[in-house]
């Protein structure tokens, strides 16, 4: 199974145990619109009826509405990027304040050991070369050790 949009969505309202008007504000918060009543869909399972898919752009919003949320609005204006696993990464670090000694204690609650050097790859620019890409498995691992460390 790959990581998308909707599991990240799922694996962040649950590890917050976020009600869906908390979901709804937060998107809001950064500037995109998304109504109460259409969250039930996007918490489905791909295969259950009435799934609908997340978009990039509402999972941006969702998780920079998550980081205002947070730690209040930044004074820096927005970049435009392209929304990876990387950026997801890095984007629930920035929210939840975490350092490098958090993410590895958080993906290794999730069941995965990742080196120094493997985990400050993973927040790189993509131009340089010890870049590495996040792939799902390793998000996989960091959701499920964030709602670990959260949740209990």
């Amino acid at each position: 199974m790959n990581t998308n949009n909707n599991d990240v969505l799922r694996s962040v309202r649950y590890a917050l145990d976020l009600p869906d008007a908390a979901i709804a504000n937060m998107v809001q918060l950064a500037g995109g619109e998304l109504a109460v009543s259409d969250i039930a869909g996007l918490l489905k399972k791909d295969d259950e009826a009435d799934y609908v898919y997340c978009e990039d752009e509402l999972l941006m919003r969702f998780l920079d509405g998550l980081i205002i949320t947070k730690r209040g609005p930044s004074d820096k204006p927005a970049v435009p990027a392209q929304l990876s696993n990387n950026l997801i990464l890095k984007k629930l670090r920035i929210a939840f304040e975490l350092k490098e000694d958090d993410m590895h204690d958080i993906i290794a609650l999730g069941g995965f050991e990742l080196s120094k050097p493997e985990l400050s790859a993973l927040f790189r620019s993509t131009d340089n070369k010890n870049y590495r890409h996040c792939g799902d498995q390793i998000l996989r691992y960091f959701l499920r050790g964030l709602s670990i460390r959260l949740r209990g």
